[in-house]
């Protein structure tokens, strides 16, 4: 078979089109051209073939018996061109991993870590996307999401993967080097602001019960950006302990003092129930979760080596699915918290 036999593909999807609704019209607008752009082209194929393939009986179009045949042949072939391409792109698409994932997640956590993912699996072609945005599995081309939130998404499969605390730290430059000592002393610092406005519960936790959420100075939306003032030496951050352990760990930052603020919102592994089990997400869950606990371990040799203070709060994991409650007190977050 010699394929330069074969006529134009725009006449051959022209000529099918118009075969199947017997109207250059309905073909046309099926294919989104005008209707002298399929008459055009099937004038062309016929005259290609040297046959009539339609009979026009004033605004009435019939296939000829040799147009009949030729249609049958012809829509046999592109049902299994549409197939095969089907076929290959079902292939590909199941061995790509879409991961939404908070910006400042992952620019401070998992980027560091994702290496080893790539090594432990090359067979999947993993694909980060970064959002603030609640992720519609139904809509969205996604099949894991890593979010900082409440937990409470329903219908969705849902395994918190790290708890999170703050704590005041800044960079070891800061103020020449002269760093605060005591919680009080931060009323003679510059305090890196965020839309989470943290601070005043930390202060609670400190035991500064009349210090109100500060009011002045940048507010960063990204907790990245935030974090990266404070390791600039612009002030002091109320930094999230997955964000900010390497930094402290690499002596990039100091943190401040033994005292925790609590989270309201923790980082949680979200899916599609019918996906969990999907190679490609079973392998992520697996690589992640022990990524959590390798993490754990860090905390753990920061404190016991005593570097910049001991790192207080839990990190226990918990593992077993927490599939959200339907009631009315329990709506899923209606956005992600301030990343």
């Amino acid at each position: 078979m010699d394929l330069r036999d074969l006529p134009s593909l725009n006449a051959i999807k022209a000529f099918e089109a118009a075969a199947r609704h017997e109207s250059f019209s309905r073909a046309a607008d099926e294919l989104f051209v005008t209707h002298g752009a399929v008459s055009h082209q099937v004038r062309a194929l016929e005259a290609e073939l040297g046959v009539t393939l339609f009979a026009r009986d004033g605004k009435r179009l019939h296939l000829t018996d040799v147009g009949r045949r030729y249609a049958a042949r012809v829509r046999t072939a592109l049902v299994g061109l549409a197939e095969a391409t089907r076929d290959i792109r079902a292939s590909e698409r199941d061995r790509r991993l879409v991961v939404s994932i908070l910006s400042s997640f992952a620019a401070r956590w998992i980027t560091p870590r994702v290496g080893s993912f790539i090594e432990e699996h090359p067979e999947w072609d993993l694909e980060l996307q970064t959002s603030n945005q609640l992720v519609d599995f139904a809509r969205d081309d996604v099949d894991v999401a890593i979010r900082f939130g409440y937990g409470r998404y329903p219908g969705l499969q849902v395994e918190q993967l790290l708890e999170e605390v703050f704590f005041p730290a800044c960079a070891p430059s800061f103020n020449g080097g002269k760093l605060p000592q005591t919680p009080a002393d931060l009323a003679n610092v510059p305090l890196l602001r965020s839309d989470d406005q943290l601070w005043k519960r930390w202060f609670d936790a400190a035991g500064l019960l009349d210090w109100p959420e500060p009011k002045r100075g940048v507010l960063y939306q990204d907790s990245s950006n935030l974090l990266q003032a404070a390791l600039d030496g612009q002030g002091i951050v109320l930094a999230r302990r997955a964000l900010a352990t390497h930094e402290i760990a690499a002596g990039r930052l100091v943190r401040l003092f033994d005292i925790d603020g609590p989270s309201p919102w923790q980082y949680f592994f979200v899916c599609a129930p019918q996906m969990r089990h999907a190679p490609r997400v079973e392998a992520f869950h697996d690589w992640i979760f022990n990524e959590a606990a390798r993490f754990k371990a860090e905390l753990e040799q920061v404190c016991s080596n005593g570097r910049n203070g001991p790192m207080q709060g839990r990190t226990q994991r918990q593992t077993q699915p927490r599939n959200a409650a339907r009631t009315k007190d329990d709506a899923p977050d209606p956005l992600q918290a301030g990343d």
